[in-house]
């Protein structure tokens, strides 16, 4: 049977379709999503298939990967042929990802498993929501500050302080302004609260969760960020696979003889490289290992390296810790329980 790679263009009502043959003919066709079903009729167990990232890649996903040898989850914006193509329609778009699938030249995006799926849209809607609090926040402290009033930098965190804000003497329609901008702080505290619970909840059922909040740094919502990123730990060879697909090992250029070593490069979730990173600070607050090579480095090298290069040796904690089932009765220490 001949191979086939099938480029797809994904939308959310439907999408194009380009099949690449072995010999280079190409065939077009576009679907209505509705049609998802007889589309996948149509595929082979010996089909390759490119779908773009999407909204609804999951459910294209789900519905091909078990007809099909192969499914690759292409990020656009790592794949600089479509961003930045001059003839941006569907039907380019399916023709080369159908062609450069065939040259196995794809950035592929790892598809996670559903739950560590849903964990993470939680943990992404949790975050969307404190940065949404923390401005609103802001804001009630500039329209007091522009009054002479100044807050202390964590005072809107408590019921009370809020209620102050409302019952101070300002202009009508300041007042106005505050009751709706702290309507909404509390709004969001609560919701917040909310998906808090309901991802310490859930993310207590993954494997590897106990495992990790048992270092020291790591909580029950920072522990569920990491796992939701990290997924399978099985499915990086070694630490610094793991390392890169957080973005944190620095770029590296090469030019005839000469190797450039740059900045890291930050093409990993952002969310769980600022959650590693703030652990890992945390825990070396409690680890003498960890906070003596954090010093060791920021002597050398400065603050900013520094916390990178502690980040980068935190995560290979995590590893190990992943891959060998470890659960510490003392992480300062490095001490397992005796369960382990």
């Amino acid at each position: 049977m001949e191979k086939r790679y099938v480029g797809v263009d994904l939308h959310r009502n439907q999408f194009t379709v380009c099949v690449r043959l072995e010999n280079g003919r190409t065939y077009l066709r576009a679907w209505r999503l509705e049609a998802l079903s007889q589309f996948v009729k149509k595929l082979r167990p010996t089909d390759e298939v490119a779908v773009e990232v999407t909204g609804n890649t999951r459910l294209f996903y789900e519905a091909v990967r078990s007809e099909v040898a192969r499914v690759v989850v292409v990020d656009t914006n790592q794949f600089r042929v479509i961003t930045q193509s001059v003839k941006k329609t569907d039907a380019n778009d399916a023709q080369l990802l159908a062609l450069y699938l065939a040259k196995g030249l794809l950035p592929e995006v790892r598809m996670k498993d559903k739950q560590h799926g849903q964990i993470a849209s939680l943990t992404q809607t949790r975050d969307t929501l404190v940065k949404l609090r923390t401005t609103l926040k802001n804001k009630v402290n500039n329209i007091l500050s522009a009054r002479g009033i100044n807050l202390a930098k964590e005072a809107l965190s408590s019921e009370k302080k809020l209620d102050e804000v409302l019952g101070l003497p300002l202009e009508e329609l300041v007042r106005i302004e505050l009751r709706v901008i702290v309507a909404q702080i509390r709004s969001l505290n609560g919701s917040i609260r909310e998906l808090e619970k309901t991802i310490a909840e859930e993310a207590s059922k993954l494997e590897g969760h106990k495992n990790l909040t048992s270092i020291k740094g790591i909580g029950k919502i920072t522990g569920a960020i990491l796992l939701s990123v990290i997924g399978d730990v099985n499915d990086f060879p070694d630490e610094h696979r793991l390392a890169s697909y957080f973005g944190i090992v620095p770029r590296v250029s090469n030019s005839n003889a000469t190797q450039h070593s740059g900045h890291i490069h930050k093409r990993g979730s952002k969310l769980g490289r600022t959650a590693l990173v703030q652990a890992s600070l945390i825990a070396a607050n409690y680890s003498p290992y960890l906070r003596n090579f954090y010093e060791r480095v920021k002597a050398r090298r400065g603050a900013g390296r520094a916390i990178i290069a502690l980040a980068r040796k935190f995560l290979g904690i995590m590893y190990r810790t992943l891959k060998n089932h470890w659960v510490f009765e003392d992480f300062p220490h490095f001490v397992l329980a005796e369960a382990a």
